[in-house]
């Protein structure tokens, strides 16, 4: 678990991080040491050439040098292996074994260069074979060493620097320091983190303009991740194999948990909902444009909106009022199959805190209806982001009204759009008897939410539909006033509205509990992980460190690999406890409204040719408090996986489990 200390600092591996890549560099050197073998013994003595006597030298020391190499990795895959994550005592030796790997670069390289120039100067009248497998030797040397230098970059941890000022400190280890001194070593470790946080966030957004309400985005943002593993000594690896334990761990609850508490209601009103929620899901997911569109539609959308999207706009666009709509609006028209008198305004302007919408009358459903669309940008990404709470003070709600800091400045934007432009002042004079109607997707459905609690006093008719929304949006006061005009959607496994700072810290402790708790070593881990993620099987029992042997028994982690930051890390002293830890700084934020929850009835895993029934029922905010790990649970958030679940289960109809199958169908359950 801990980060390895070489070179004078910490690195973004682990000392038992070395079994998959130092393997595969061996295969590839054994296969190099074989070849050059080869071709050294096919020509030995037959080297006569003018410059024979120089591939003579340059082969001899190269079988020598691979020689040196394959015997290290081993030594380096074989020490890699040994111990558990926890327990890195066994691979005590890897330090010296990556100074020593280090070392043989230095000849390599060397050895390379030389063999370029003889391949250049040298080469002439020898046999091709001898100069092809040459080059064949110099270029693999010059992959292997650019391909190391990019590995060195991409592990580089910019936190990782070892200050001599404490090196004493580490010496006496980070438990006899006294509290105080740990709380500010890891405060001054946090403080670190977000700046080196920001400037990443600062290169990845170069694009983006450089003004007051991005800078405050990316501090936001950056002191939101860098202080989620902050106190703990994490690295990928680990959390990656936390996360295969975990997956099979609540796949065996699962097999013996009784089922998740639900809402009676009764089944004619669930239809009705569940009619209404497909009707709308059309609108959000015709938010997204062109991209989504052309998605849906691999075959024929790019040819459909080819003709609308190359014409010069026409003057009857021009009438819907919006902005940056090119190829949008026409894929709009084919997704809702309304007319574009229908509309009242569309916009596709999109900055930080401003999201994409339409508004327009449906006349199936006499509503005025309003679609926000989800994350489709960078910008929408810095939005979703920005997750610290903001008041939202609500009119006749009791309790504490907060949500959502992003979100709520996107409702607020699209409220003002809709009220001081006059967009729903013209809607309702065209067609004054229509209620309101607002939907959205993911952050769509976020905003949506929190512009239906603005707009309520204004429509107290209006009602929500709110697909895939993020957990943590808005107060307890304020999801319990959304009760009675919101309707979230959630499919399946969705990591999304499960996503919220307790929960996400819930599932931090959960991972530091499996890698603690697990006595086998992470390269198998992580290989049976995959395993079970693609082919399934029965949930692997790994046996703990605690069977047969008490936790103080076990060797102490590497001296150098101590991590600065346990004494002080209420993670670490979770632990010990069942119960998630509590984290004052981060208000609990709750789902919007009520919530319809969208499964699939049977087995979790079915072959791509098999039939999926799912099964929907009122569910209770209890049944996402923790983030469920599952190969769907991106795949359920997506917007077409929504669409065609809520169809399933409203028409009788063929849908696809696999884009490769045409011909399965999804069979009703309410």
């Amino acid at each position: 678990m801990p980060g390895m200390v070489a070179f004078g600092r910490r690195w973004g591996i682990a000392s038992d991080d070395l079994v998959f890549p130092g393997s595969f560099e061996l295969f590839v050197r054994v296969l190099w040491w074989i070849g050059t073998l080869s071709l050294y013994t096919l020509h030995k003595g037959k080297f006569d050439c003018s410059g024979g006597r120089v591939l003579h030298s340059y082969l001899v020391v190269l079988l020598i040098l691979l020689a040196f190499i394959i015997l290290s990795l081993c030594a380096i895959v074989y020490v890699s292996a040994q111990g558990t994550i926890t327990n890195p005592g066994p691979r005590r030796s890897i330090p010296v074994l990556v100074y020593v790997r280090a070392m043989l670069y230095v000849p390599e390289l060397i050895w390379a260069i030389l063999g370029a120039i003889w391949v250049s100067d040298d080469s002439q009248g020898c046999r091709p074979a001898e100069v092809g497998a040459v080059i064949a030797a110099v270029v693999a040397s010059w992959i292997l060493l650019l391909s190391t230098g990019v590995g060195v970059l991409f592990v580089f941890d910019p936190l990782g620097t070892t200050h001599p000022g404490s090196q004493s400190q580490e010496l006496l280890g980070v438990r006899d320091l006294e509290s105080s001194q740990g709380s500010q070593l890891l405060s001054t470790a946090r403080s670190v983190a977000v700046r080196v946080w920001e400037s990443r966030l600062r290169l990845l957004c170069c694009c983006l303009p450089r003004d007051e309400s991005h800078r405050a985005a990316f501090s936001s943002i950056a002191q939101l991740v860098s202080g989620f593993f902050s106190d703990t000594d994490l690295v990928p690896s680990d959390i990656a194999a936390g996360l295969a334990l975990l997956h099979q761990e609540q796949d065996k609850m699962e097999q013996c948990r009784d089922p998740d508490e639900s809402v009676n209601q009764s089944i004619s009103y669930l239809q009705a909902e569940l009619e209404k929620a497909a009707h709308c899901m059309q609108f959000a997911v015709a938010a997204y444009g062109w991209p989504m569109y052309v998605y849906s539609n691999p075959l024929t959308g790019a040819c459909k909106l080819s003709r609308d999207c190359c014409k010069t706009q026409s003057a009857e666009y021009d009438i819907v009022g919006g902005d940056n709509m090119g190829c949008h609006f026409s894929s709009v028209l084919h997704s809702t199959g309304l007319q574009y008198r229908d509309f009242i305004y569309v916009s596709f302007h999109n900055q930080i805190y401003e999201i994409p919408f339409f508004v327009a009358l449906d006349h199936k459903r006499e509503a005025v209806l309003v679609a926000i669309r989800g994350t489709l940008s960078l910008r929408d990404l810095l939005t979703d982001l920005s997750a610290d709470c903001e008041n939202l003070p609500v009119e006749g709600v009791s309790g504490t009204c907060y949500a959502h800091k992003g979100m709520s400045q996107a409702a607020s934007y699209i409220c003002k759009k809709l009220l001081n432009d006059g967009i729903l002042n013209q809607a309702f004079t065209i067609a004054p008897e229509y209620k309101l109607v607002i939907t959205g997707h993911s952050l769509g459905g976020g905003t949506a939410s929190l512009l239906a609690i603005l707009l309520r006093s204004s429509f107290p008719t209006l009602r929500c539909y709110a697909f895939s929304p993020p957990g943590g949006l808005m107060s307890k006061a304020l999801a319990d006033y959304s009760k009675e005009f919101v309707v979230s959607v959630v499919l399946g496994k969705d990591l999304v509205p499960r996503l919220s700072y307790p929960n996400m810290e819930d599932l931090k402790r959960r991972i530091l509990k499996m890698v603690s708790n697990c006595n086998k070593p992470k390269y198998r881990i992580l290989l049976q992980g995959c395993w079970y993620e693609l082919f399934g099987g029965e949930p692997d029992d790994f046996p703990t460190e605690m069977d047969n042997r008490r936790k103080e028994e076990l060797n102490q982690p590497l001296l150098g690999e101590e991590s600065l930051l346990i004494r002080s890390s209420s993670s670490y002293q979770g632990l010990a406890s069942e119960e998630s830890p509590v984290h004052g700084s981060h208000l609990p934020l709750f789902l919007p409204g009520r919530i319809l929850h969208i499964t699939e009835d049977g087995p979790s895993r079915r072959s791509c040719f098999s039939q999926v029934r799912y099964r929907v029922q009122w569910s209770s905010e209890t049944a996402f408090r923790s983030v469920l790990i599952s190969p769907r649970m991106m795949a359920d958030h997506m917007p077409d996986a929504v669409l065609l679940s809520l169809r399933s289960l409203t028409q009788d109809r063929p849908f696809n489990l696999c884009p490769s199958s045409l011909s399965n169908s999804h069979l009703n359950v309410i």
